[in-house]
């Protein structure tokens, strides 16, 4: 596909600038993009409008139109994670190791820029400025692909980016958005190994699963949130409700929301009608087990299907298990290793859980609406990272790093 290679190209060519850009102009760059989006928030809104007027009208709703939907609010809160970026120290160019050998060379390693890192993402226009803020302060070129009900929300945050860049003495080019939101279009940059250095799909599992299989750059798998949160035979009543009605309902359609609730057999019948009284009072649905529906008579019948299931929406199965180990055996069988979070007072048991759950982020006492790169400290994030390789749980700066060995020698031969 013809645009995708002259992105590609240009891209490739920025590389080399962003290299030898400074951390001062960088984050120049950062500061100058947060106050350009802010003065150009009403821009912003009225794009935005549109795209969610036409995602309602095409039957869009719940959950996703609100991840499409920006605010003033929210303009200012992407803005606000361009200064914390901004603020951050730059990794690149940290040395963090050296050493000499026996035969007189003295081996450095030194983190570089990645290159060129291609994004595809759904109806989140949040991502574009988060994905910018990163690779600029990385030294990275970035070419988005953003789903279509997003397009004009997606460009005017790009265009206004862009515009900052060259302000600020950098490539526009260094951020580029494809402008074909077509099905060929992701598949032609799954196979963009020409240019692009890695490939990250932010969005649900069917976005991630298509790019994961067919794509020949290599894929950093992100975003799927199958989370849990589990409830102790010693928890407290007051922080259990409290943390299960945040987790599952401050906003449902994203990856950190919690999908499942699994609660002690001690406990349940004491426990349960409360929490579900406080979860149906903010719409959610639940879909129990054969003890949970004799415990909530609204609750709907779970399927095997529903233990698997990231909803992204005002729906949440509930499981009675037997202890933390059988708790800790559902979640590493149905999570998709993105967070877990156990509710109790016995150390032993948090300690067991924080071990021996396979996830990305695993909590005591705590929401799982925390796993975020703002709420880390990072600043933004580019995704949530669910696999091990090269990197796992919120992508920060480091993240989007590799490594360098430099090597000093005084004449040396092997």
């Amino acid at each position: 596909m013809q645009e995708l290679n002259d992105k590609g190209k240009k891209a490739r060519e920025v590389c080399i600038h962003l290299l030898r850009a400074s951390s001062e102009l960088k984050d120049k760059v950062l500061r100058t993009s947060a106050a350009n989006l802010r003065k150009n928030y009403k821009i912003i809104l009225k794009e935005n409008e549109s795209d969610v007027n036409a995602a309602v009208s095409g039957g869009i709703k719940g959950a996703l139109i609100d991840r499409l939907t920006l605010t003033q609010e929210r303009i200012n809160s992407i803005a606000e994670g361009l200064e914390q970026i901004a603020s951050l120290d730059d990794p690149v160019g940290e040395v963090v190791g050296m050493w000499k050998r026996p035969n007189g060379l003295i081996i450095g390693k030194k983190r570089v820029p990645i290159g060129v890192i291609g994004i595809i993402y759904e109806a989140r226009p949040n991502v574009t400025a988060d994905v910018f803020g990163l690779c600029i302060k990385t030294g990275n070129a970035a070419i988005l692909r953003g789903g279509k009900e997003a397009f004009r929300s997606n460009n005017s945050i790009v265009r206004i980016l862009r515009e900052s860049l060259s302000f600020c003495g950098l490539p526009a080019d260094s951020l580029q958005l494809v402008e074909d939101t077509s099905r060929d279009s992701a598949l032609a940059m799954m196979k963009l190994n020409q240019y692009l250095d890695i490939l990250i799909p932010r969005g649900g599992a069917g976005l991630i699963k298509t790019v994961v299989e067919n794509s020949t750059v290599p894929v950093i798998e992100t975003g799927v949130g199958n989370c849990h949160i589990f409830i102790d035979e010693s928890a407290d009543q007051s922080m259990s409700e409290k943390i299960i009605v945040n987790a599952k309902t401050q906003r449902p359609g994203v990856c950190n929301a919690a999908e499942s609730l699994l609660i002690h057999s001690a406990v349940a019948e004491k426990l349960l009608p409360g929490i579900c009284k406080a979860l149906k009072s903010k719409n959610v649905e639940i879909r129990g087990d054969e003890r949970v529906c004799k415990i909530v008579p609204y609750a709907v019948p779970a399927t095997e299907n529903d233990w698997y299931t990231e909803f992204l929406d005002l729906i949440m199965s509930v499981k009675i298990v037997n202890d933390v180990n059988d708790a800790i055996n559902h979640i590493n069988k149905y999570g998709s290793k993105h967070s877990e979070s156990i509710v109790t007072e016995n150390y032993s048991n948090s300690q067991k859980f924080l071990e021996e759950v396979d996830a990305a982020a695993v909590y005591v006492n705590a929401s799982t609406r925390f796993t975020d790169g703002f709420m880390f400290g990072f600043g933004a994030e580019i995704g949530i990272s669910t696999q091990k390789l090269h990197a796992r749980g919120p992508m920060g700066l480091k993240e989007l790093t590799t490594s360098k060995y430099v090597i000093y020698g005084s004449g040396q031969v092997r």
